[in-house]
């Protein structure tokens, strides 16, 4: 009859020899992996709301009243955001911007 002190010592010796010679299979069951392509997307990026609301004053002519121009940003940066409504309203038509009403986070 072997002792516990010389079954602990063949497993030891079966587990080096296991960690020493990797190509070895060993008795270990492996773990399955799960698949990621079967699970659903919990939501879309574009449902996620960040970014800004911005409000411009923007006029056609340097002499006439100002407008309202309103630009939803994704940026977190305020002076991103800004930037972009700034580019999108000369890109609509408006060259002249009069001044940033207001920067609403959403």
């Amino acid at each position: 009859m072997k002792t516990e002190l010389q079954e602990f010592e063949e497993s030891m010796r079966r587990e080096i020899s296991a960690f020493q010679n990797p190509k070895q299979e060993s008795k270990r069951p492996t773990r399955p992996t799960p698949d990621r392509e079967s699970k659903s997307p919990g939501q879309s990026a574009s449902s996620y709301k960040t970014g800004h609301l911005v409000r411009l004053a923007v006029r056609t002519k340097s002499l006439e009243q100002d407008s309202v121009f309103e630009h939803h940003s994704s940026s977190i940066s305020k002076l991103e955001a800004q930037l972009e409504a700034e580019k999108a309203a000369k890109k609509a038509g408006y060259p002249v911007i009069g001044h940033l009403i207001e920067i609403r986070r959403l």
